[in-house]
């Protein structure tokens, strides 16, 4: 009889070898794909809609505002706009979030893209700066509301294998959402006075953000609620266990592991939301600065390709970040991702002079600022248990908006004062100030659990 060590039964069952283990796409059906493009559609025009509000913050307030407001006033209104969006997408989010644990992420989807599209629409028949303010805080309640939606509803559907790069895809396809809506301002230019029926340009992009509300009807006609979101709502509907039920807020925090997962996620979130919405997206404002004295047809060309290429690097760091992600590490991606952040946004707000800098500029800059979310789209997910995942993702992905909603008055008051003292070039000086946020993801890696290889918890 050998002396060697007798393998457990049934275990040589369990070895595939590796030329007959399943290919990666293995068990991905139609209907999977479908799932992935129709939510992927959902943020793709949600991100259409953020892009057309930053490119048309700064005529819209220069419409709104009395004749002669000077553009240090113009830059504030353009910080309490975003500020306004903001808080309306985080109310949103953590709303929507919950919804979607309760009512199903279909149904929730459907519900937060009408929101965004007819409250882009109503945006364009502004009158006032607070009327625009007001739209702008109910459109970005459908807007927060559509990434915990998306994501949960990809996260729960695919089969694992795909699942990282299915998130990531989605996020990094979200980027043709603002590549179309700088391309759009090309056409409809929103600087322009008088674009058509004697409205402006920057009221018709507002209306063209509408569109995407037939959307509605594949999601409608389509999507399935995912089964592990039914058989959790099975299970707490039979549990008298309140801490199993679908949608706790409570048991986020009173959970240890959980409540940490929280903490963890609100810092990375609070450092990439922050840095992209309170710096990086004043890129047109950067340009505006940069071109000072130029044509404002030179202007808004300039701006439009330049946040197009933005949006292009974009694109390439969100599908960076996937790879990195998927084959070497959660933790690693996150690490490089805000490092190159930090870099990138101080050279740019420094360096860029230029239409040709703009060019080369803010597609780098875009890329390290952008690359960040794919990793959102890829780990709060992968951090709570279906029957917390729709309000887990919503409440880190959305709640920190309500902190990163402070950058862009930051930014502008920061700017003001630095005006006052003197100082050249106080908005670029500025930027630079605010950009130290990044070190807070960086930070918040040491107690980030490496997720790679892992189920999704249940």
């Amino acid at each position: 009889m050998s002396n060697q060590p007798q393998a457990p039964a049934g275990a040589q069952q369990n070895i595939v070898p590796p030329e007959k283990q399943p290919g990666l796409f293995a068990g991905v059906t139609a209907y999977h794909w479908l799932v992935l493009i129709i939510a992927a559609g959902g943020w793709l025009f949600d991100c259409m809609g953020q892009r057309i509000f930053v490119l048309a913050r700064e005529p819209a307030m220069r419409e709104l505002l009395s004749a002669g407001t000077t553009d240090a006033v113009i830059k504030s209104w353009g910080g309490y706009a975003t500020f306004t969006l903001m808080i309306g997408w985080a109310t949103g989010g953590i709303l929507f979030g919950k919804m979607s644990d309760r009512y199903g992420r279909v149904k929730t989807m459907i519900a937060t893209l009408l929101a965004y599209t007819f409250f882009s629409g109503l945006t364009g028949l502004a009158r006032t700066p607070v009327e625009f303010l007001i739209y702008r805080f109910l459109g970005g309640m459908g807007i927060g509301g559509m990434f915990g939606a998306a994501t949960t509803l990809v996260a729960e559907s695919m089969p694992s294998r795909v699942r990282p790069l299915a998130l990531g895809l989605m996020q990094a396809l979200s980027a043709f959402g603002n590549i179309t809506g700088s391309l759009l301002s090309l056409w409809i230019q929103p600087g322009q006075a008088d674009f058509f029926h004697g409205y402006s340009g920057w009221r018709w992009i507002f209306f063209a953000g509408a569109i995407p509300a037939i959307l509605v009807v594949p999601i409608a006609l389509v999507l399935r609620e995912p089964e592990p979101w039914k058989e959790a709502k099975r299970k707490a509907a039979e549990s008298k266990d309140s801490s199993q039920q679908v949608g706790s807020m409570a048991t986020l925090f009173t959970d240890p592991r959980w409540r940490k997962h929280v903490f963890v996620g609100l810092a990375l979130g609070l450092a990439g939301m922050a840095g992209l919405w309170g710096i990086g997206f004043f890129s047109p404002e950067l340009i505006s600065t940069a071109l000072k004295g130029e044509p404002q047809k030179v202007v808004d060309t300039v701006r439009s390709y330049g946040t197009a290429l933005q949006d292009a690097g974009a694109f390439l760091g969100m599908l960076t970040f996937t790879f990195v992600a998927t084959y070497i590490g959660r933790r690693v991606a996150f690490l490089c991702a805000f490092i190159l952040c930090l870099g990138t946004t101080i050279f740019v707000f420094n360096n860029l002079r230029s239409g040709a800098d703009a060019y080369w500029m803010l597609p780098m800059m875009g890329f390290a600022q952008l690359s960040v979310f794919g990793g959102y789209s890829i780990y709060f997910p992968e951090l709570f248990p279906t029957r917390l995942r729709g309000t887990g993702v919503g409440f880190c992905y959305n709640t920190v908006r309500y902190l990163a909603a402070v950058f862009p008055l930051m930014l502008g008051a920061l700017n003001a004062s630095l005006l006052q003292q003197g100082v050249a070039e106080p908005f670029r000086k500025a930027a630079t100030v605010l950009s130290l946020i990044f070190v807070l993801g960086l930070v918040a890696l040491i107690w980030a659990p490496e997720t790679k290889g892992k189920p999704l918890p249940e």
